[in-house]
């Protein structure tokens, strides 16, 4: 015998039955409510970009060519190929459709509106809501014509839909700077404040401390989407600095701070403690600065995160570093360096043994030139070692050691051990002390190939901190190949690059530090959503190769004084940090208040 439903089923399926309906009701209205599906006006695209003098015969026949083997629309083709811009198609394609063109730079979106639209919806149908007129949702969409798009979209949204045009790559970076993962913090603060409350509200047991963390608390949640926002933002720092009345959460993009989050006063503990415990820290001792370093993955990426912390006024302060394992390394060719300072570098690094210095301030891209280094001399018939904290990447033809200080793996031990490892090549994540400083000198004089950083302003600099450290300036002068001084300097954006007139100081400095060349036209970025309205998008490296000849070797042995070993650099041909920086600006690549934002031009 069948069993019988309860009562509480029925209302449940009933229940839902009801809903659905309702949903459906809802599409249907939408669906008679919408603008109709955009319709082709008879004008082929390609005839349209060659009226607009947007293309050229040759090149819309190169594309259809190209078409055979990608399968893509004519327009996509052309772009991807170069020739027409993706704002120039979204134009065209609203001209052809009867459709209106957005331009997202400038657009003010409303986060709570952009979000009607979930973001993996919005990410595979390339769209993104602009703002709702009346019943009707105003959505950007990159290709108009897609297969069933409107309807994806009434069926997402439950509205009526009117479509818009964008550009596919505006829309992406659209997507990236509204979906913030900040956003969903509130409910976990309003989860944590009410906690908190019940707690004041009970008496604690000796013993008992405010700061434990569990893997379910809303702190864990907070920490979580901080990461998010970080990977979003491209940052590789983040900040999270407890002030009186706030704590205060700040990541580093471009080289540059900005805030993103602020947070009740009280998480500020718990908050510290939860990163604490991922890095395998001490929670309970507060006053002493430490170190530590977790493995996380944030979406498809996996992330090594460095994390100092040190006590302040208004409690710990944490500073998080980001390194990306899945980015993909460089080759010394793509590091931006001219052609005559990577011809230089490469008649370095082509030498059997010596050391080879890469010197600038924290963040200036030291590590990244050391990998692009080390993939070009590593070869299967050379022994090649590194020593590092962390291990960035892996390398599968190299042996890498990661430094373990309670374990006594420091860099100077594990140099020594790597020195009894039949090594041709190594590589020093960094020199930080006088210990280290020796062995690898040693290591460069006893007909090893040795790599590593050094924390200076420019190469002159570095041959100076070696002296500071200890190490003898005969042993410097047999043992140093080059010194390689370095920075990365802001790149202009190139989606609100427009024309604008110097400040007087600009122009003054600019004038002086090329000897009066001249410049007639002077572009920025103005500022738009793309680029937080910093003007600022990405970054290059600008670098200066001091090659160590016998007459700098003999000022080196003699304690020479920095100017004067630098007066002999620029005889010599060396191609300053400023002089690549001012190259940039007089190919409006960056400004003038960049660089001197980002270089020593004293």
């Amino acid at each position: 015998m069948a069993l019988k439903r309860s009562r509480q089923e029925d209302r449940k399926d009933k229940g839902a039955d009801a809903a659905a309906a309702l949903s459906a009701s809802n599409v249907a209205t939408a669906l008679q409510n919408s603008d109709s599906a955009p319709k082709h006006r008879g004008v082929r695209i390609g005839d349209l970009l060659k009226t607009h003098g947007l293309a050229t015969e040759e090149q819309i026949e190169e594309a259809v060519a190209a078409q055979k083997s990608t399968g893509k629309k004519l327009g996509h083709t052309l772009v991807d190929l170069g020739h027409v811009h993706e704002r120039d198609l979204a134009t065209v394609l609203a001209d052809q459709l009867g459709l209106e063109v957005v331009d997202l730079r400038h657009l003010e979106l409303d986060p709570d509106l952009v979000a009607l639209l979930p973001e993996n919806s919005a990410r595979s149908l390339h769209a993104i809501v602009v703002q709702r007129i009346g019943p009707r949702v105003e959505v950007a969409v990159g290709d108009p014509l897609a297969p069933d798009l409107q309807n994806q979209l009434i069926q997402a949204l439950e509205s009526p839909v009117r479509l818009v045009v964008a550009g596919v790559t505006d829309i992406e970076l659209a997507i990236a700077r509204t979906y913030t993962s900040v956003a969903k913090v509130d409910d976990a603060i309003r989860v944590f404040s009410a906690r908190s409350e019940a707690r004041k509200a009970t008496v604690e047991q000796p013993g008992e401390t405010a700061a434990t963390v569990d893997e379910n608390a809303p702190i864990v949640q907070v920490v979580n989407l901080i990461m998010e926002q970080a990977v979003r933002d491209r940052a590789s720092d983040v900040h999270i600095e407890p002030q009186e009345d706030q704590v205060r959460v700040r990541v580093r993009t471009d080289g540059a701070l900005h805030e993103v989050l602020t947070l009740p006063p009280e998480m500020a503990q718990s908050l510290i403690s939860r990163i604490k415990v991922m890095a395998e820290m001490n929670i309970v001792e507060r006053r002493r600065p430490q170190d530590g370093q977790f493995h996380t993955r944030v979406g498809d990426k996996e992330f090594d995160v460095r994390v100092s912390t040190t006590s302040t006024v208004f409690g710990e302060k944490a500073v998080l570093r980001l390194l990306d394992k899945s980015r993909a390394l460089y080759k010394v060719a793509e590091l931006g360096m001219p052609l005559d300072t990577a011809t230089k570098y490469r008649e370095l690094t082509k030498s059997p043994y010596g050391m080879v210095i890469c010197a600038g301030p924290t963040g200036s891209g030291k590590t990244t030139t050391l990998y692009a280094t080390l993939s070009e001399i590593a070869r299967d018939e050379i022994n090649v070692t590194t020593i590092e904290d962390p291990v960035e990447y892996v390398f599968p033809r190299i042996t890498q050691i990661q430094i373990n200080e309670p374990a006594g793996v420091t860099f100077a031990a594990g140099l020594r051990s790597i020195l009894r490892q039949d090594p041709d090549a190594i590589l020093v994540g960094e020199i930080r002390d006088i210990e280290t400083a020796r062995i690898a000198t040693q290591a460069a004089l006893t007909g090893h190939f040795v790599l590593s950083s050094l924390h200076a302003t420019d190469s002159v600099s570095a041959l100076h901190r070696f002296i500071d450290m200890g190490i003898e300036p005969f042993l410097i002068a047999s043992a140093l190949l080059g010194v390689v001084g370095q920075r990365l300097i802001r790149k202009t954006c190139p989606h609100c690059f427009e024309p604008y007139k110097p400040s007087p100081e600009e122009l003054a400095f600019y004038e002086r530090a090329t000897d009066g060349a001249e410049k007639t036209e002077w572009f920025h970025g103005a500022g738009c959503n793309f680029c937080g309205n910093t003007g600022y998008l990405g970054r290059v490296g600008i670098y200066e190769v001091l090659k160590i000849t016998d007459e700098m070797k003999k000022l080196i042995v003699d304690n020479a004084p920095h100017e004067e070993i630098r007066s002999l650099a620029l005889t010599q041909g060396l191609f300053t940090l400023r002089e690549q920086a001012l190259r940039l600006v007089q190919d409006d690549s960056t400004t003038v208040d960049e660089v001197l934002r980002t270089v020593y031009v004293l």
